[in-house]
């Protein structure tokens, strides 16, 4: 069985026009195995913005109502190849991998929380503001250069970037009207 390593190596590719079909492929088995329990289940992450290079680890956003205890998620995804990662926000996200190397990985966070929104107003901000989507392109391809072999620091670098531009997104949503 595959151990989780925070330190694979990855790189940054082109943009893949397969990369929603694997999206769909993997939330079908998703709904399968948690049919009523799901509220919504949505590509996020850079493979879910047209043209932007990435990683090629496919991010679904999971929303449940609630949390069910974590033994329930592990025992419902496992079978499907999740492994359940702790991290100090496991409160308001259970984040879980699959692949080796990593293929998916699994948001599970509860519906209508400020965790859930705020992955959608990053993907729906840089899916209609293609300067910020080049921006955050060259921002990525220079961090995969610099920490190759330090995906915790790669996320990391980038946060400044995406918190900037969730503001930017909830701004421009919440701005006065004409």
């Amino acid at each position: 069985m595959a151990e989780f390593n925070p330190n694979e190596a990855f790189s940054i590719v082109e943009y893949d026009p397969a990369w929603p079909e694997r999206f769909e492929r993997e939330a079908t088995a998703i709904r399968a195995v948690m049919e009523d329990e799901i509220v919504d289940l949505e590509h996020i992450g850079s493979t879910s913005v047209p043209g932007l290079p990435a990683k090629p680890t496919i991010d679904l956003l999971l929303a449940v109502e609630t949390f069910a205890p974590l033994d329930h998620y592990s025992a419902v995804l496992g079978p499907l190849g999740y492994k359940h990662q702790p991290h100090v926000n496991d409160a308001e996200r259970l984040f879980f991998w699959k692949g080796a190397p990593r293929v998916y990985h699994l948001h599970l966070v509860e519906y209508a929380t400020w965790e859930y929104h705020r992955h959608l107003l990053f993907r729906d901000y840089l899916r209609t503001h293609p300067d910020t989507a080049a921006n955050y392109a060259a921002l990525k391809r220079d961090l995969a250069r610099e920490y190759a072999h330090d995906r915790t620091g790669y996320t990391n670098a980038k946060g400044s970037f995406i918190n900037t531009t969730v503001e930017r997104a909830y701004a421009a949503l919440h701005a006065p009207g004409p």
